[in-house]
């Protein structure tokens, strides 16, 4: 796996807002707020359930209604396919779950 390029990322970026892009983490990160916690936490089982299929795990935070998602590939020390492809599975699950 290798990591993606600055123009690869801001590319993928321009086609999914919310996100940004941590060059010295790596990382895509983005904040999601849901109505409430039973949402967040909803959210946050989903994307495990997918990432441990995967066996890509997210860096997260949640508090109450509030989760702050970050991806990176540390084998590729940095973004890889793998970060762009649940980045993108967790808009879905967001937006199904009513995320603002």
């Amino acid at each position: 796996m290798t990591a993606a390029d600055d123009a690869t990322i801001a590319r993928w970026l321009a086609g999914h807002p919310g996100w940004r892009h941590d060059a010295v983490r790596g990382a895509l990160i983005r904040d999601h707020a849901f109505a409430d916690f039973e949402r967040a936490f909803a959210f946050m089982a989903a994307v495990a359930i997918r990432a441990q299929a995967r066996d890509h795990h997210p860096e997260w935070h949640n508090v109450h209604r509030h989760v702050t998602v970050a991806w990176t590939t540390h084998d590729a020390g940095g973004v890889s396919a793998r970060d762009f492809e649940m980045a993108a599975y967790g808009d879905t699950v967001a937006a199904a779950l009513g995320a603002g």
